[in-house]
């Protein structure tokens, strides 16, 4: 059904597709694609395929996600195995981590293969394996609190983050190949609509089950997020991809410098880059924004998550309605704008909401509307850094891009001590302020399609 509602949508669009001199697309696995069989021509066919394939890709992965979410699901677990907020803190960092640096050491490897959608199916397949290893060790331990289970939690979930870095950076050099420009953020709104449409539908029937009080099932959550990211890696083997044929350059030290030469000569870069680090900041705030949320509630236990966990997913469809639309007429700069505005709010609601009391606790769900924009910020930060730069250099200047964000998830662990000393309220307000400047500044990005067509 997707498939068809997609062809319906665009198939007069991408009649046009000649014009923007693009190469044909190769069939999987070498093969050239079959003659068509309709009316539209025969490339046209494929990109339609391909779009689909990913926006189909992408659902399951976020119905996967929805289930381990960073600020609400995954804190909750180390809670319920003793976690203090600095071990909280932990999480963010290895977030980060994982999706800034191995991308980086990766990108030039990344940039050298024919086809990219392998390394998707790869980097898919062992974000896989290590959740559907948690669900295993949890049942193996009889659900029980051991002393060694928080460290290989937290290890376990730092190869996972790992993988989903090299994969978001393997994901958006795919997407940047196989999609038009024009064409993303509708990606971005079908993908997301349709994803968070499954995936709350998906949390309102499993998750009352899985997190009756005092039997919390967090095994079979880890399962189910295992199985929809296999269901992900074999989606993209699907992808008709034309062959590169890039020279690559994998050394290390040659790419930390090639990080830092994009940084010097790439003047509207560096500026998104400052406003993408000042942006990261915000992670260092997701896994207490559960905890906050769950003084409000004491009578509710963990079945207070389910609510959290549906309209902060809500919050990603209604941003992507807006987002990506907004992105395809007027370009990715005024989207990044709006959303960042919006992301702005939220440590200032929370607090304000714990200073009013349990009598205003149930606004508290807007807090995670908010949160839920993040997911589609970076789809649009990511797009706009497609346009900055030339398809060879879509890795390392995605890569780039995550190291910058990335960097303030240093502080996680830190703010989360400077929580257990001094509280919420120091954090929530420093951050907010952060993520203020860092909206003032996109007013200083200029917009590559307004200088593009400046040129012509």
């Amino acid at each position: 059904m997707l498939f068809q509602v997609i062809r319906l949508q665009f198939s007069g669009e991408f009649m046009q597709n000649n014009e923007d001199g693009e190469q044909p697309v190769s069939g999987d696995v070498g093969s050239k694609p079959p003659a068509s069989t309709g009316a539209m021509p025969q490339e046209s066919a494929w990109r339609i395929r391909n779009f689909a394939i990913l926006a189909v890709h992408h659902i399951s992965l976020r119905c996967g996600w929805i289930f381990k979410t960073e600020s609400i699901i995954m804190p909750a677990v180390v809670d319920s195995l003793g976690g203090a907020a600095w071990l909280r803190g932990c999480l963010p960092l290895l977030n980060r981590f994982g999706q800034s640096v191995p991308p980086l050491l990766m990108s030039g490897r990344i940039k050298g293969m024919a086809e990219k959608k392998w390394a998707m199916a790869v980097c898919a397949t062992c974000m896989s394996v290590c959740f559907l290893t948690l669900a295993l060790v949890w049942y193996g331990t009889g659900q029980s609190n051991h002393g060694w289970m928080a460290p290989a939690f937290l290890g376990i979930y730092g190869i996972f983050f790992i993988s989903t870095g090299v994969y978001n950076m393997t994901f958006t050099t795919v997407q940047g190949k196989l999609v038009q420009t024009n064409r993303r953020g509708r990606l971005l709104l079908i993908s997301n609509l349709v994803g968070a449409v499954v995936a709350i539908v998906s949390a309102a029937l499993l998750l009352p089950l899985w997190l009756q009080p005092g039997e919390e099932q967090f095994g079979l959550i880890f399962g189910f997020s295992g199985v929809m990211f296999a269901i992900a890696a074999l989606l993209s083997l699907l992808l008709a991809e034309p062959r590169d044929d890039f020279s690559r350059d994998a050394r290390p030290s040659r790419l930390l410098q090639q990080a830092v030469g994009v940084l010097r000569r790439d003047r509207d870069f560096r500026r998104l880059a400052l406003i993408g680090a000042l942006f990261g900041t915000c992670f260092t705030l997701f896994p207490h924004y559960q905890s906050i949320g769950r003084g409000l509630f004491p009578d509710q236990g963990l079945n207070v998550l389910i609510s959290w966990v549906m309209v902060q997913n809500g919050g990603t469809a209604c941003a992507s309605l807006v987002a990506g639309p907004l992105a395809d007429r007027f370009g990715n700069r005024l989207a990044l704008r709006v959303l960042l505005l919006l992301i702005c709010v939220a440590p200032f609601l929370t607090l304000a909401l714990r200073i009013l009391g349990p009598e205003f606790r149930e606004s508290y769900n807007v807090v995670f509307i908010l949160v839920g924009l993040t997911p589609t910020f970076f789809r649009i930060i990511n797009n706009f850094t497609l346009e900055l730069s030339k398809p060879e250099d879509h890795p390392v200047y995605i890569s780039t891009l995550s190291l910058c964000i990335a960097a303030p998830a240093i502080t996680s662990p830190l703010v989360g001590l400077v929580v257990d000393r001094a509280g919420f309220a120091p954090v929530f307000l420093t951050i907010g302020s952060v993520l203020v400047f860092a909206w003032l500044l996109t007013f200083t990005l200029s917009e590559p399609r307004h200088d593009a067509d400046n040129e012509l």
